[in-house]
């Protein structure tokens, strides 16, 4: 036996290294800004329907990120598996008498399953015809929760009234506690998310994304790897989507995740950034935040000598310019351009 077998199976087992990233005092000042801080300064306006949105769709591009950025598997079907996540709660809530934060766990574990099951073809179709099956998906659950009334309650097909807001016996139906919760759920499955993909299993699901056929090669179960992405990223988007229809919302209809939804949360991690965390919550930033800034200016600007639907075209105009602009910019999102920004402002005056 030569020495390369010999030491082949030992290389095979070895984990890939990472070099270990210091997060300094960064972190934990941006924790503290989100935790003390904001609920100060911001008004229910800011923490109920701009904030807290953003937080979700954050978490949303989050799941979809790694699957996609991560894994490499393409999927146009978020806005289903969020769904899902939403619909699931509300059977559990109200007919299972759950507590939100459990039937928000148990919501996001019926999703993990339904992404296991439309994860399955992953080891015979990729690139396009992948992103077709998880378009099939997308259209069965917008057709699943609009055919049977048990999923929904007293308003129209599809849609589902909520009960009141609590956990654990505590009201958290204000602004402020809509906040808290959302920031904390998101806070934590970032946290799971950065040492995921840290882990041996993301270390898996990058090989695969970069060549399944050297994966294959060198002893990771490619097909396995695939299923366990599609998994994980779907009780993400199960849990987003029941955060945006029980703390966001407050009443939801199949339309609240319809194909519009999964392409939003598709353009949040191509403009943030794919295979970075922190270019699902500039994403998310930059889809939420910005839309507020030009209606503001063209409202300032062309208020009462435009019309109502050429000034929301003429808004809609400038966001997809500016899309174009940055990713011509920097095709691997605003996280990457941010990171190179800093680099150089470390190193000014010597070199910028």
């Amino acid at each position: 036996m030569s020495q390369t077998q010999t030491l082949a199976p030992a290389a095979r087992l070895a984990p890939l290294p990472l070099p270990e990233r210091r997060f300094g005092l960064g972190l934990p000042l941006l924790l503290l800004l989100a935790f003390v801080v904001v609920p100060v300064v911001a008004g229910d306006y800011w923490l109920g329907a701009v904030l807290v949105p953003f937080l979700i769709l954050s978490l949303a591009g989050l799941g979809l990120n790694l699957l996609t950025g991560y894994a490499g598997q393409t999927s146009l079907g978020s806005g289903g598996f969020m769904a899902v996540g939403a619909f699931a709660t509300f059977g559990f809530v109200v007919h299972g008498g759950l507590p939100l934060p459990l039937a928000v766990l148990f919501a996001g574990l019926v999703s993990a399953g339904a992404g296991l099951l439309f994860g399955l073809p992953s080891d015979r179709i990729k690139g396009f015809y992948l992103m077709v099956s998880s378009l099939a998906a997308q259209f069965f659950f917008e057709w699943l929760f609009q055919k049977f009334p048990w999923f929904y309650n007293y308003g129209s097909s599809g849609t589902i009234t909520l009960p009141r807001l609590e956990a654990f016996g505590h009201d958290i139906g204000s602004a402020l506690g809509r906040y808290y919760v959302t920031l904390s759920v998101v806070a934590l499955l970032t946290w799971i998310a950065v040492n995921l993909v840290r882990s041996q299993v993301g270390r898996s699901w990058m090989a695969v994304r970069d060549m399944d056929t050297a994966a294959a090669v060198i002893g990771i179960q490619v097909y396995r790897s695939k299923v366990v992405a599609f998994a994980v990223s779907s009780f993400y988007l199960g849990v987003a989507g029941a955060l945006w229809a029980f703390l966001y919302l407050g009443s939801a209809s199949v339309q609240s995740f319809g194909i519009s939804r999964s392409f939003q949360i598709l353009f949040i991690i191509i403009i943030g950034g794919m295979g970075s965390i922190a270019g699902n919550f500039i994403g998310a930033a930059f889809i939420s935040l910005l839309p507020l800034a030009i209606d503001h200016i063209a409202q300032s600007l062309f208020a009462g000598h435009v019309d109502a639907g050429l000034l929301q075209n003429i808004q809609k105009a400038l966001f997809g310019l500016l899309i174009i602009g940055f990713l011509i910019k920097e095709p691997d999102g605003l996280a990457r351009l941010f990171r190179t920004l800093g680099e150089r402002l470390s190193n000014w005056p010597l070199r910028f």
